[in-house]
């Protein structure tokens, strides 16, 4: 199983992938799934990838070399939504070449992608990528995607980022998402990668790789748990004649027992 999440803000974009992958509870590996294309000064390309691990890493290794009918690469087409074809070109030539067999053996070709950065002379971009080849785009009203076990970590984002979040308070906010499903999914694992690009470097300026040894990580999970459970002892009990006042005199359906 995967987490991996990618926030596109006014200042930059922010991605937090995991590293686990899991073939039973007795067989655990870890594969990075964060990778990055860069051309200094020209492009950057982040992709973060869910799913089968097979496919997975077939994209990477197909899509550079993989050209538009006009001969452009991901090293030379001009704008992130040509980017995102190429890679929904490659998603579609994989499973034209691996889907049938794969099915022959009960397996979905299943593939989730997360493509973000910029190329010059364009506004950092953030896409999400399906099976099927076709993406959605990131917008001021859907800031962020993320693929694999998202469910745990959606709902401090969607409580926390809007366009304006620098990118330390969204790095602070994905650590603390990851950290919810550490907590409750097993299938998510250590090591973290965490990259912050800042809007017109054209050039990775901050990443880390974050294990079980780093200081902030656990200052985070400790500090979020506590302050969590503070909140909560702090929240006054039901009152139960407010909490009926809408409904009352409806009365319970209730069966009872005849003879």
């Amino acid at each position: 199983m995967t987490y991996c999440v990618a926030m596109r803000l006014s200042s930059g974009i922010v991605f937090l992938s995991d590293s686990r992958t899991n073939a039973g509870v007795d067989h655990i590996g870890t594969f990075r799934k964060m990778n990055v294309f860069e051309a200094e000064g020209d492009r950057i390309l982040v992709m973060m990838t869910a799913g089968n691990l097979a496919i997975s890493q077939a994209i990477r290794q197909a899509i550079e070399k993989k050209e538009t009918p006009e001969g452009d690469t991901i090293w030379t087409v001009p704008t992130m939504f040509e980017a995102a074809r190429l890679f929904g070109d490659v998603i579609r030539d994989i499973h034209k070449r691996d889907g049938e067999a794969l099915s022959q053996f009960g397996i979905d070709f299943n593939c989730s992608i997360i493509l973000g950065g910029q190329i010059k002379c364009e506004a950092p971009r953030l896409f999400q990528l399906y099976s099927a080849g076709n993406f959605i785009e990131a917008t001021d009203e859907n800031l962020y995607f993320q693929i694999g076990e998202a469910k745990y970590g959606k709902p401090i984002i969607d409580r926390v980022v809007k366009p304006d979040t620098s990118l330390d308070e969204a790095a602070k906010c994905a650590l603390i998402s990851m950290d919810s499903t550490l907590r409750s999914n097993l299938s998510v694992g250590m090591p973290l990668d965490l990259l912050c690009y800042e809007k017109d470097a054209l050039r990775v300026t901050r990443f880390a790789n974050i294990d079980h040894t780093n200081q902030y990580m656990a200052l985070i999970r400790q500090t979020w748990g506590a302050r969590l459970q503070q909140a909560f002892a702090e929240l006054p009990e039901p009152d139960w004649t407010q909490l009926d006042q809408q409904h009352k005199g409806l009365g319970l359906l209730k069966t009872q027992r005849k003879g």
